[in-house]
């Protein structure tokens, strides 16, 4: 590594959020480009650095700090420009001059020990030089807590975040809780909180680190879906991770019950708010369904109100030409007469219909209705399915995101809640499978008894990506009145797509004999030549046949990594589908190009993420913040001048993000398939060769399936789709809305 030494004279690019930063550094008289993660870097700082020399295609020669320290300014001149460079507030370049003029090399000592002083310069008055002094000593107490943290291995970004939430209380937390920060600090996990503790000297038994440990596990169950762990599992899972045996876990997980940090109930454990989450779901649950329930099944002439909406639901149906079977009507009358109904079924089987039935009755009815989905592109089925404008659930719910104080971080919330609920009659929400747990709460929460909830999804879909399983808890529960639709009605129309996922979702094998029009099977056995058949059917075969772009087809797979991972896959079709172009600006990132024209996924739930839809002369139209886990885009634009590229997502929104956050995209010319749930594709391509019996089951080919609107091509071996469709193996959730909900229903 190289070491330099000289002043910040500007900084062209700061991330407030990870510190990358973009510097021009004044080494002996010449100008240095520098780029690196130092937010703790201000313009007139004096810094020493190590690091390493590299060529940007687009900048040219930048030098890449690995590592640095501030250090004071030495004589008159360094002095003047630290003072002059805007570091500290209300001194300018004039005053900061005739500062150092008074008392040269002696002024940093004068400012520090003697700040009265500075009120014998003509524009100070003492409560300025006081201010002066003060941001003196903060900027000092950070620079002396940089250089503590950084001797722990604690990055300079993550190091001004300790030291913002602390300040001096910075020391003894590192020294006695490094675990805190788990607890405390946002992207601070139990990783990172042990490697600092390593450094520490903690022992691998302290009392904090299980503690921390037991949170962690329980965190990451989350991430695999599940709402709480048996008691044994979590333990032992505690046990292999901090290498320390299970009678030492257990009074830490009873001090943790204790301060109700956790909560048990029989042998399961929760994190509190996971537990208090389905608690209150079922409560309010019952909530909605009695309130419309009971009124509906009071008085009499039961019979003669029944008549007349038969007579009503007929002229309806006549009138709209819509066919409905028994159940589908079924479906209809119950709904009318509940205050919560839930509507489940494959595809093909009439929810579309049934559905625009009960829409068509309450419009009727003078009812305002309110549609909704978990993504954007589920809603835009819905709207186009009903012809009824649908929003996201977030949109729905009216999500807002407000700077703190200090103008540094951003806070997510609903403005639609208990305090302000949503102004309807009836509201639908569909795709309910993607539903999990926090987003169900927060949609409750913003019903007011009396408004009929009417669910809608596909319960043998994959469940939701976050913690839960709640459309398939609502139905076992067995409380709230449900109809599951069977009947395939779109099989007259030829479409070996429905017929075959509900064979697949049967257990039955499906024919791949190749005579279907919109259901293929190819097999091959070598991966290369996979590849080139995915190409030439994305760029080449597909498009004209099903009239779409080649970026609207779809390549689907079980797993991220391996030769049939969306990762290798998504390098390959980016070489092939938007090659490099002179005109076309591209920006590395890591290992990754991203490139104008990329089709492109939020890989992560960004509550802050602001965005735009812009109109005719690039006028902003609507605005607002939030880009979600699976919504996919295009790049419209890189933009190294600034250091940024835009995407444009679904409903025309869009989003520029900074070259130093892009580790929230990935390309999408091929995804996992679950990441696909709630779209819907002209065609989708499946490779399908081996890989992990964990990952080859059932629902996941089922699912993968029922994405495509038009044409399904499997490419690889039918030794693994018969497989896949044999493994009825799925990885079990722990969640509990059930038995809660059935709870709420005997105390009634």
């Amino acid at each position: 590594m190289d070491t330099i030494k000289g002043y910040v004279d500007r900084i062209q690019y700061q991330n407030p959020t990870n510190g990358f930063t973009v510097i021009r550094l004044v080494v002996d008289g010449k100008e240095k480009s520098c780029i690196g993660f130092g937010l703790g870097i201000s313009q007139g700082d004096t810094i020493e650095a190590s690091g390493d020399y590299e060529m940007n295609p687009s900048y040219g020669k930048q030098f890449r700090i690995r590592e640095y320290r501030v250090t004071k300014p030495t004589d008159a001149a360094a002095m003047e420009r630290y003072l002059g460079s805007g570091a500290i507030k209300g001194v300018g370049e004039g005053l900061a001059a005739r500062i150092v003029k008074a008392f040269g090399d002696d002024t940093f000592r004068v400012i520090e020990e003697e700040p009265e002083r500075l009120a014998e310069i003509k524009g100070i008055s003492l409560k300025k030089a006081q201010d002066i002094a003060i941001q003196m000593e903060e900027k000092s107490d950070l620079r002396e807590a940089m250089v503590f943290l950084g001797s722990f291995g604690i990055s300079n970004s993550l190091a001004v975040k300790i030291y913002d939430r602390y300040r001096t209380d910075t020391y003894r937390i590192i020294k006695e809780n490094p675990y805190q920060l788990a607890e405390d600090i946002q992207g601070v996990g139990f990783k990172t909180a042990d490697e600092i503790a390593a450094h520490a000297g903690i022992h691998l038994d302290s009392d904090f680190r299980i503690r921390c440990g037991l949170l962690h596990v329980l965190q990451q169950a989350t991430l695999n879906g599940h709402v709480y762990l048996p008691k044994e599992e979590l333990i032992g899972t505690a046990s292999g991770l901090l290498d320390v045996s299970p009678e030492q876990i257990r009074p830490l997980l009873s001090n943790l019950l204790a301060e109700k940090k956790l909560i048990s109930d029989g042998d399961a454990v929760y994190q509190s708010a996971y537990y208090y989450a389905e608690l209150n779901c079922a409560r309010m649950l019952h909530e909605i369904n009695l309130s419309l329930g009971a009124e509906l099944s009071k008085g009499d002439g039961k019979e003669r109100a029944q008549e007349a909406l038969d007579k009503k639901l007929k002229k309806i149906a006549a009138a709209q030409g819509m066919e409905l079977d028994d159940l589908q009507m079924n479906a209809v009358k119950t709904c009318i007469q509940s205050g919560l109904f839930i509507l489940s079924g494959g595809p093909g089987t009439g929810k579309t219909t049934t559905i625009n039935m009960i829409i068509r009755y309450f419009e009727e009815e003078g009812c305002d209705i309110m549609l909704a989905a978990p993504t954007g592109r589920a809603a835009k089925r819905m709207t186009e399915a009903t012809g009824f404008e649908a929003k996201t659930i977030h949109r729905l719910l009216e999500l807002n995101s407000l700077l703190s104080e200090d103008g540094n971080e951003r806070s997510a919330s609903f403005e639609r809640n208990e305090d302000n609920p949503l102004e309807a009659d009836v509201i639908i929400i569909d795709e309910m499978s993607m539903v999990d747990i926090w987003i169900f709460q927060s949609l409750l929460k913003a019903i007011v008894p009396g408004t009929r909830l009417i669910l809608v999804g596909d319960v043998d879909q994959l469940p939701s990506v976050g913690p839960g399983q709640v459309l398939r808890d609502l139905i076992r529960s067995e409380c709230f009145p449900t109809v599951i639709l069977q009947k395939i009605f779109r099989q007259d129309e030829g479409s070996d797509i429905i017929v075959n996922a509900h064979r697949i979702n049967q257990g039955l094998e499906i024919k791949m004999d190749n005579k279907s029009k919109d259901f293929f099977m190819l097999e091959r056995e070598d991966v290369n030549v996979i590849y080139q058949h995915l190409i030439l059917l994305i760029r080449d075969k597909l498009p004209g046949y099903v009239n779409a772009s080649p970026f609207d087809i779809q390549v689907l797979t079980p797993m991220r990594k391996g030769p049939l991972g969306c990762e290798t896959l998504n390098g390959i079709l980016q070489q092939y589908l938007n090659p490099p172009d002179p005109s076309k600006p591209e920006h590395l990132s890591g290992e990754v190009i991203f490139r104008v024209g990329d089709k492109v996924m939020q890989i992560k739930n960004n509550y802050q993420l602001e965005w735009e839809v812009v109109g005719k002369y690039n006028i902003v139209v609507d605005r607002g913040t939030g880009i979600f886990n699976g919504d996919m885009g295009r790049i419209l634009s890189v933009n190294p001048a600034d250091s940024s590229l835009t995407v444009e997502f679904d409903e025309h929104r869009q989003v520029t993000y900074p070259f130093s956050s892009l580790e929230e995209l990935e390309h999408a010319y091929a995804t996992t398939i679950h990441k696909s749930q709630g779209s819907e594709y002209p065609a989708v391509l499946l490779p399908l060769i081996g890989g992990a019996r964990s990952l080859l089951t059932r629902n996941l080919l089922y699912t993968a399936v029922t994405r495509a609107r038009n044409v399904v091509t499997i490419l690889g071996r039918r030794e693994t789709v018969l497989g896949m469709i044999a493994n009825v193996s799925e990885n079990r959730r722990y969640t509990s809305l059930a038995a809660r909900i059935r709870e709420m229903d005997r105390g009634r």
